[in-house]
């Protein structure tokens, strides 16, 4: 099943409630696969920031999480649909 939305990552570097968000659209399946994430459950998976790619898995890793942000979106939703 296809899903998509935003995760907010909270700014630490100001004292005002500031996110920066981080798009995805990920493939889960009920199973875990050996094509999945980790082993898991979701297959596909892209995250954007500001309208730029900053994560894509589809099978394997095409662009491995290449900001903070990217890697604490993935983290959340592999805790999530795993």
């Amino acid at each position: 099943m296809w899903q998509e939305g935003t995760i907010g990552i909270p700014v630490t570097k100001t004292v005002e409630k500031e996110y920066i968000a981080v798009h995805y659209t990920i493939k889960v399946f009920d199973e875990p696969s050996k094509f999945g994430i980790n082993h898991g459950k979701i297959s596909k998976l892209e995250l954007r920031q500001d309208g730029e790619i900053v994560a894509n898995h589809d099978r394997g890793w095409d662009i491995y999480p290449d900001t903070k942000e990217a890697k604490l979106a993935l983290c959340i939703l592999l805790i999530r649909h795993n």
